[in-house]
């Protein structure tokens, strides 16, 4: 396998001509010792191509890179591996080889992306939350790129779902991208896995990260949109599901928020509308689990004066003036309710006096 991933490492040949390559001798091997002029008189190479893999056998260390994968616990998964995801295999353009820490998504198993914005509101995040948590609850595979937002939000909903997700890099997989995510991204590796087209070592770079779109759409069954502008990393990868025929959602928003255009026009195209995800379970024929009325529970524990406060807020946050005019109590009275509700962890201060409920 040493120099099937020789074969993969090749720089400045596309992953087409490593496949006709590959397909052309059987074996990595092969290729690596095959004469030069034989080489040549391949009709699918040209000289440029040629001199990419002569340079490859020259300055590829193989031994040495191979030695690097065991030592990072990276699994090498080519194309023609019995392991390589079959779902990858219907797309239109699959990668040569995935580098996994972890495990891959089941096959048999219902897979859904949770995409959206970096920059997301205290809604989308509460909302990916949710989402993330309730189809981990119900067996359902969460896939997502590890970015911040809502990317993370709906990895870090699944595993507290204790369910399994599975996070899809523009970098190395041996690169925590981004840095401050390198919870989730030990987390994500425990209970399912950290994946990528690109090589060990490899830094994020820009161009990357539309490229790997494909990859998390390719290996869901359907899309979620949590939040999105109008031109947006999230919008490429709900328009890839499309072209591979998969299912695409968007959660609606405000009409007056930027983040949220993304989904309305994904919404006004013919996308599925994200409810409640006890909506999408039934719209998927799963039958939702006996999880109890949390809502009624957590308002049972509260007192009448928190209460009121309580039933104020959303996952849009309100100012303390509004809490006042909406509520008609004292000032000090809605001060003294916010103090015991963050402590309980039922609402959260997402700015200045500017707060939303924590479900």
């Amino acid at each position: 396998m040493m120099y099937e991933y020789w074969l993969a490492l090749i720089p400045n040949l596309s992953d087409c001509k490593k496949r006709l390559l590959r397909e052309e001798y059987k074996e990595g091997r092969v290729v690596y010792y095959i004469e030069e002029m034989r080489l040549r008189f391949l009709p699918f190479l040209q000289a440029k191509d040629v001199e990419a893999v002569l340079q490859a056998r020259k300055e590829i260390e193989t031994e040495k890179e191979w030695e690097y994968l065991a030592k990072q616990n990276i699994r090498f998964v080519p194309y023609f591996s019995e392991e390589y995801p079959k779902k990858l295999m219907q797309i239109a353009d699959p990668p040569y080889a995935l580098y996994v820490k972890g495990s891959l998504p089941q096959e048999n198993t219902l897979s859904a992306a949770i995409v959206g914005a970096r920059r997301c509101t205290p809604y989308g995040e509460e909302m990916a939350l949710d989402y993330g948590r309730c189809l981990a609850e119900h067996g359902i595979q969460v896939i997502s790129g590890m970015a911040r937002g809502i990317d993370g939000a709906g990895q870090r909903g699944a595993l507290n779902g204790g369910g399994r997700t599975f996070g899809v890099l523009g970098c190395g997989v041996d690169i925590c991208y981004p840095r401050d995510h390198i919870g989730l991204y030990m987390d994500i590796q425990q209970s399912g896995g950290v994946i990528s087209e690109q090589q060990p070592k490899r830094p994020p770079l820009p161009m990357y990260f539309p490229m790997r779109n494909r990859i998390i759409s390719g290996l869901s069954d359907l899309v979620l949109v949590m939040e999105a502008r109008e031109r947006s990393g999230s919008l490429i990868t709900a328009d890839q599901a499309l072209e591979q025929g998969k299912d695409v959602y968007a959660l609606p928003g405000p009409v007056t928020s930027q983040l949220s255009q993304g989904c309305h026009f994904l919404i006004r195209q013919g996308a599925g509308i994200l409810i409640t995800p006890e909506d999408l379970l039934a719209e998927l024929g799963i039958a939702k689990r006996e999880l109890g009325q949390k809502t009624d529970k957590i308002e049972k524990t509260l007192e009448n004066h928190e209460n009121v406060v309580y039933s104020c807020l959303g996952f849009f946050p309100k100012g303390l003036s509004q809490l006042i005019a909406e509520t008609g109590q004292d000032v000090s009275v809605i001060m003294q309710s916010l103090i015991t509700l963050e402590i309980k962890g039922r609402i959260r201060e997402v700015s200045k006096n500017h707060y939303i409920r924590v479900r």
